[in-house]
């Protein structure tokens, strides 16, 4: 008989924890092991339960979810899934956690004590079974040097759409600081999030790495130079107007793939727009968003690099993109972002 997904619960709240035992052990492959309420009663349970997942709430007395997170990454490595209220601060508090090695996250739909909890079960449960199997060691890529690779020259492409989903946010922070101020080409980002906090990791990018990063507006003119994350809760298009290209905004279209906004749309515009001169990005992340729109790109002539397996936290995403034989290469981070520096041609 396969053994159960031992979850331990830690919030501070008795009824949010009796509540999300209940919603988690409707599912007959988890078993809530424990049950805490601050994070030195989390210490002692993680040393005797070893749990395969841990779902962790920031706001505790004497010791937060961001302190506790740092303690299970350093000592006991595990993944942990945030469950954060949806409001700005708790946007804020998610991205610091991803970035400090957090798995995912799932938005409380109505404050720190959320009764409907029950209206995200399906994404709960769904991501504490992708937790279990999550190489959560692979959380950030290692530093590397690239300069040798930022000399000026004339692309060979004339855009990049990057697919990211789960553990992809330290990767698109990876990515976009390493590459230089003036690559040339603006890059169309999906990285899976509700609105609220698709426009707060924009922010925090733009903040850490003094790039131009923002969330996309509905019919803004696309700028060379600039990285745009897709708005969460909308899908994204490119439009040709002229001589120039616009991003569109569809809010009627439900999710594509369960997500929204959803690469594919993204990716398909690209290949529409940009032909041959584009160039798709895979990166971590369960499912096979980005997958279809990433076939486009290949027949027109662009190119499909997707996340090595060794370096993914979840290797989903990558691994559909493999499966349809449309992928040019298969690459750790580094090698991301030194490929995508090598679609420079003629140095000079």
């Amino acid at each position: 008989m396969k053994r159960k997904i031992k979850v331990l619960i830690v919030d501070d709240s008795f009824l949010m924890r009796k509540l999300i035992k209940e919603i988690l052990e409707e599912d007959p492959e988890i078993k809530v092991v424990g049950m805490a309420k601050d994070g030195f009663e989390a210490i002692k349970l993680i040393k005797n339960l070893e749990p395969d997942v841990i779902t962790l709430d920031y706001e505790m007395p004497e010791m937060n979810g961001i302190e506790l997170l740092e303690k299970i990454m350093k000592y006991k490595p595990t993944p942990c899934i945030m469950v954060s209220a949806y409001t700005k601060e708790g946007a804020e508090i998610t991205l610091e956690a991803l970035s400090r090695g957090a798995f995912d996250f799932v938005p409380k739909p109505s404050g720190q004590l959320s009764l409907d909890i029950i209206k995200v079960k399906n994404e709960l449960i769904g991501k504490v079974k992708a937790a279990k199997d999550a190489n959560i060691k692979n959380f950030r890529p290692k530093e590397e040097d690239f300069e040798r690779f930022k000399k000026r020259g004339i692309l060979g492409i004339s855009c990049v759409g990057i697919a990211s989903s789960t553990g992809g946010t330290v990767l698109i922070e990876y990515i976009i600081k390493n590459l230089p101020d003036d690559i040339g080409v603006p890059f169309f980002i999906v990285q899976h999030m509700p609105p609220l906090f698709t426009k707060k990791f924009a922010e925090r990018i733009r903040e850490i790495t003094g790039k131009n990063v923002k969330e996309t507006e509905n019919n803004e003119e696309v700028k060379p130079n600039t990285f745009y994350i897709a708005k969460g809760g909308v899908h994204v298009f490119l439009e040709k107007r002229g001589n120039s290209v616009y991003l569109v905004h569809k809010e009627d279209l439900p999710p594509r793939n369960g997500v929204k906004p959803s690469a594919d749309y993204l990716f398909e515009s690209i290949a529409e727009i940009y032909e041959g001169k584009s160039c798709a990005v895979i990166l971590t992340g369960m499912g096979r968003d980005g997958v279809e729109g990433a076939k486009e790109i290949k027949k027109k002539g662009g190119k499909v690099f997707v996340q090595n397996k060794e370096t993914c936290l979840i290797f989903g995403m990558p691994k559909n993109a493999i499966k349809e034989k449309i992928v040019d290469m298969v690459l750790s981070p580094g090698e991301i972002v030194e490929n995508i520096l090598n679609l420079r041609r003629n140095y000079v």
